[in-house]
């Protein structure tokens, strides 16, 4: 087997570790690597990206179900507007360049670190003065179903801070949930994404097999972490 491919099964497997750990990062890592690591084409890796990540997020919401860190009304409300951002989204993707597509995709997480470094510490498991407007919730929810369909991204970075502090959620709540909301976005994301044409079945199933046992150790892992601990993880993705 080629150097690549087995780099890139290695990563794949950090990836679903993180993504059952922390209930973001996962397009962060799985973009990156379809794309450099795999030479794979920018658009052919978001809509890899989309399936990849939202099938191991689905099998995440199952293992994080069972501890009972999964509240199924707040993220299908969430994801009312997701699907909908999801969809949208998936259009925007073919009007740039592939080029234009990783300066996005890199500015985009430039940002988001910047934002989770300078937002302000609290180690309380669930933080007591949400702001719990159904209006920002659906608001955010538009917002990280856009940037799923536009840059493949699962959007947990944007989606478990969201429902911490829009919907009241303590933070491992918050992880198990957004997975559920990573999944649903990806989905439709994906269904547009389709229309453009089609990628590599056989390395996206490989790929999503071996996040899948990642996102189970990351599972695993979680309910071990303190909520503090958790967040923190949430910084460099």
């Amino acid at each position: 087997m080629e150097m690549y491919l087995i780099a890139g099964f290695i990563l794949s497997a950090v990836m679903g570790i993180t993504l059952g750990l922390i209930g973001g990062g996962g397009s962060t890592i799985m973009v990156p690597v379809l794309v450099y690591v795999m030479g794979i084409g920018a658009h052919q890796a978001i809509g890899m990206s989309l399936a990849i990540v939202g099938m191991t997020s689905l099998a995440g919401v199952g293992l994080h179900y069972r501890q009972g860190t999964v509240k199924v009304k707040t993220g299908a409300f969430f994801s009312i507007s997701g699907v909908v951002g999801a969809y949208a989204g998936s259009y925007l993707t073919y009007l740039l360049s592939p080029a234009a597509l990783l300066l996005s995709f890199a500015v985009l997480m430039i940002l988001v670190s910047i934002a989770m470094l300078f937002e302000r510490s609290d180690d309380r498991d669930v933080i007591t003065h949400q702001d719990q407007s159904r209006l920002k919730t659906l608001a955010a929810g538009l917002i990280v179903g856009l940037l799923t369909g536009f840059l493949g991204v699962g959007g947990g970075f944007l989606a478990v801070p969201a429902l911490v502090f829009f919907c009241g959620l303590s933070m491992k709540d918050a992880i198990g949930t957004s997975l559920l909301i990573i999944a649903v976005n990806c989905a439709a994301g994906l269904a547009g994404h389709l229309r453009y044409g089609s990628f590599d079945v056989r390395i996206t199933m490989l790929v999503t097999i071996i996040a899948i046992s990642g996102a189970c150790i990351g599972t695993a892992l979680s309910h071990h972490i303190s909520a503090a601990s958790l967040k923190n993880g949430l910084l460099p993705w």
